[in-house]
């Protein structure tokens, strides 16, 4: 670099330190800024001989990160400093925790603490195959010294993932996943929905690239017209509450280029048939007496111009979300017959919703001793303490509980609880107390005796009924959907199989006392692949509870006796479920010619998931499972985000070369009006196309609508799109997609 580039360079870090300061949300004493300027020394001499792989200089990443943490987060001058600090002690050699301490005491070297461990977690993960799901498990445990570590955590992401461009795309795609996987959803839970929805959008730009251009072009396109419509419908409401002499202002805000993807793949409808792509938020100015006042005020005066949809109604005023969200969301009729989302805040409410945790602060009373975040933390810790849970299986129901809706039920006192939606009897025993729950023999719903297995709503009150003698039994986890229940229920059932275990334990070396075989490590071994079982527990407590009787041990015996004949037998049998795989296999992916790996293009075996059906020309990826060898999935599977998050030490690189010479099945399913000569239109089209071979076909017919799912053999991606247009023009038909 040259003088005058070092110059320009230097000009622009001091430029962006000084808009550090100016855009801090919270107050900055003359403490703080001292405090600030000192993290930033220090942070400029850690990284000074380090650049990024864009080629800017490194320090530019921990400002943008402050940035975050001071403008859109809102936190403290403490956080700021911290978020100067984050890389410091892993990047440079010259400074340790320890030093960090002495310049700049306990609270700012536990957060830089916390998130030096959250990255040396992640560095750990690409030399050796420590879970992804592991490293996330421990990374929440650092919740307990300071919630800020995640929350700057959060920002160091957001910053990574708009810096992403210039790091290579199968890097992009892990980092992009995780994101979606991990990092969203906690940010969704803290409150910080801003910062969510910029994740969500970052995520699918880099997980699927092409869909995520399209709908932003799509977007772009319609904003005009957007526009229009929103001014259109201000209007109307302005003119009204100008008369009553609110102080308000309108704005319409469009929906996310992820949300909008979520609602098109969960209704099953093209970008044009979303038809709330925007909501328009009215924010008032209120004390904090008339605020419920006004908010109810301002929807009378929406829903005198606007016919309300009344399921569409949430009330998160009187009952606030745990996140500390406050509004009312109404969705009402628009002009020329389209649903419009309105949500009504006070500035106060508005703050919350963008900041999260800090303005939920800022407003905090002396009096108020309810602290949602607080509450939050504790509930974690109880799911991270339990150390019998395999860490794939706490990351998925960690991420049912962050992501899902509320739903608000009593107590017989009049206690007000808040629960996941989906909620059951069972869950609400747990969430009282784990006593509670692990002795439930039955509850009562408003006053009625329901099934433990009941799923409650917003309003219940429930009852629950206990006794002495009641045990959690394995139906009870079909009934159990909450995090703690689940957990604490694993638990019980697991000590209750180790007791039973051990009594089988002993009944089993009895019994193989009497047939002269001794049990030992080889044996038991032995009698685990015998009976096909996955470990010793699962031996000793079929043995305990009477599943592996005494024929079945005899039988071992006898077998272990004879192992020549055995051997010849298995032999024989592993041919012939040899045989019968291929013949399956060949139908679906006949030959394996046509789909190369890795940067050399290695022709591997493999097996086509079930749970997404790829063929020739779709976005693939490998992924090495433990059993079956390679497995293919395409890249918008529903299984991706889990599979390239917890397990990218697994994930190959995949993608199709030529399939000329290959079939493959595709299953398309199709709706419509039913009217005479429908079936032989489709028929038709499909016999007409030379390329294309039908294999199965199913119709259904109901009050004048009609569902058909129809099975293909075609060669590749290009002929099934082609047919799926054509299906499409038929008179009648309204959808055609491929499952």
């Amino acid at each position: 670099m040259t003088e005058e580039d070092i110059e320009k360079e230097n000009a622009a870090i001091t430029k962006a330190y000084k808009e550090l300061l100016k855009v801090s949300y919270t107050t900055l004493s003359d403490d703080d800024k001292k405090l600030i300027r000192k993290a930033f020394d220090v942070a400029i001499d850690g990284h000074k001989d380090q650049r990024r792989k864009s080629g800017e200089a490194y320090i530019f990443h921990p400002l943008a990160v402050a940035k975050i943490v001071a403008q859109e987060i809102g936190l403290d001058g403490t956080s700021i400093a911290a978020a100067l600090l984050h890389d410091v002690v892993e990047d440079s050699p010259d400074y340790t925790i320890k030093d960090i301490e002495k310049l700049f005491g306990k609270t700012i070297a536990t957060i830089v603490d916390g998130l030096t461990k959250i990255s040396s977690l992640s560095k750990e993960k690409d030399m050796n195959v420590s879970l992804q799901a592991e490293n996330f498990r421990k990374m929440l445990l650092t919740l307990n010294d300071d919630v800020r570590v995640i929350i700057i955590k959060i920002a160091d992401r957001l910053h990574n993932m708009q810096t992403m461009a210039s790091m290579r795309p199968d890097k992009q795609e892990k980092i992009a996943s995780e994101t979606l996987y991990i990092y969203a959803p906690l940010a969704h839970r803290i409150g910080l929905y801003n910062i969510k929805t910029e994740l969500e959008d970052l995520g699918l730009k880099y997980t699927e690239p092409d869909v995520y251009n399209d709908l932003f072009d799509k977007i772009k396109e319609s904003k005009e017209e957007q526009d229009k419509y929103i001014e259109e419908f201000s209007e109307v409401i302005r003119n009204s509450l100008n008369k009553e002499n609110f102080d308000y202002t309108i704005k319409g805000r469009p929906k996310s280029i992820f949300s909008i993807r979520k609602k098109m793949l969960k209704q099953g409808v093209s970008f044009d048939e979303v038809y709330d792509k925007f909501a328009v938020r009215i924010i008032y100015r209120s004390d904090e007496i008339n605020e419920k006042f006004y908010a109810w005020k301002i929807y009378s005066v929406v829903t005198d111009h606007f016919r309300p949809n009344p399921i569409r109604l949430r009330d998160w005023i009187s009952s606030p979300k745990s996140t500390g969200y406050e509004a009312l969301h109404i969705t009402v009729m628009g002009p020329k017959g389209r649903w419009v989302e309105v949500q009504i805040r006070s500035e106060r409410m508005n703050e919350i919703a963008e900041k999260g945790y800090a303005a939920h602060y800022k407003y905090k009373q002396d009096t108020e001793k309810e602290d949602n975040l607080e509450n939050w933390i504790n509930k974690l810790q109880e799911a991270l303490e339990n150390p019998d849970t395999n860490a794939v299986d706490f990351v998925e129901q960690f991420k049912l509980n962050l992501y899902s809706q509320e739903i608000f039920v009593f107590t017989p006192t009049g206690e007000l609880k808040s629960l996941p939606k989906g909620a059951t009897s069972l869950d609400f025993a747990f969430s009282i107390h784990t006593e509670v729950g692990m002795r439930t023999r039955g509850a009562k719903v408003n006053g009625k005796l329901v099934p433990l297995s009941h799923e409650l709503q917003s309003g219940d009150q429930v009852d629950i009924l206990t006794s002495e003698t009641a045990k959690p039994n394995a139906n009870w986890l079909d009934y159990a959907t909450t995090a703690r229940a689940r957990g604490k229920i694993k638990s019980a059932l697991k000590e209750d199989k180790k007791r039973i275990g051990e009594d089988g334990k002993e009944i089993l070396r009895r019994k193989l006392k009497q047939l002269k075989i001794t049990l030992n490590e080889a044996s038991t071994n032995e009698l685990v692949n015998y009976f096909k079982l996955k470990t010793s527990l699962d031996l000793f407590y079929r043995v305990g509870i009477g599943t592996i009787d005494n024929t079945m041990i005899k039988s071992y015996a006898a077998s272990r006796s004879n192992a020549l004949m055995s051997f010849i037998k298995n032999k024989i049998t592993r041919k012939a479920t040899i045989k019968k795989e291929d013949l399956e296999k060949e139908e679906v992916t006949a030959k394996y010619d046509s789909l190369v790996f890795g940067k050399e293009e290695e022709k591997l075996d493999y097996k086509i998931s079930n749970c997404c059906n790829p063929i020739p020309g779709d976005e693939v990826f490998g992924f090495l499972t433990v059993n079956e060898g390679i497995k293919i999935h395409k890249k918008n599977c529903p299984n991706a985000l889990s599979l390239q998050s917890n397990y990218a030490y697994r994930i190959m690189q995949a993608k199709w070369i030529d399939s000329s010479q290959q079939e493959f099945l595709a299953k398309i399913k199709v709706t419509g009006i039913d009217h005479i000569g429908l079936v032989s239109d489709i028929t038709s089209i499909i016999s007409d196309n030379m390329h294309v071979n039908m294999k199965s076909l199913s119709f259904e017919s109901d009050d004048g609508l009609f569902s058909g799912k129809i099975n293909v053999v075609v060669k590749n991606n290009t002929i099934i799109k082609k047919l799926l247009e054509k299906l499409k023009k038929i008179n009648g038909i309204d959808k055609v997609t491929r499952v």
